[in-house]
This record gives C-alpha cells, sequence and structure tokens, in this order.
C-alpha cells in the first residue's frame, strides 16, 4: 500500500524496553515498525494507529514528523 501526499504521518519512538511488559504489547511496538531503544519510524496517521500508540504509550514517544520534507 502506498503512502498517499495527502495522507498525514507522525513519528514514533521507541523510549523504553519492551522486556517485561505483557507480550501482546511487544507484539503491538513490533507491528508499529519499532526494533530497539532509540529507533523511530514515520507512519500514516489514522484511528488504528493512534489505537496502537494508545496501547504502548509508556513504550513510545511521538516525535515531531522533520519539516524539510
Amino acid at each position: 500500500m502506498a503512502k498517499s501526499a495527502e495522507a498525514g504521518t507522525i513519528r514514533i519512538k521507541q523510549v523504553r524496553s519492551i522486556i517485561g511488559y505483557d507480550k501482546k504489547q511487544g507484539q503491538v511496538v513490533r507491528g508499529l515498525g519499532l526494533r530497539r531503544i532509540g529507533h523511530e519510524v514515520e507512519v500514516i496517521d489514522h484511528p488504528a494507529t493512534r489505537g496502537m500508540i494508545q496501547k504502548v504509550r509508556h513504550i513510545v514517544s511521538v516525535v515531531p514528523a522533520a519539516a524539510d520534507k
């Protein structure tokens, strides 16, 4: 699925380890595309994505998107 030009995107950064948390929370973090602490990904701003972020809000943070794009 290609990103459309008008679709908004958000950047997500993993700030804590998934070790010690529920296995499903680790799967959500992996589903967002994050692999390790400090890793950042840019994803489409969609209600499903926002729901995933809400489930693991103690592990990830939303960082401002780069304005130079």
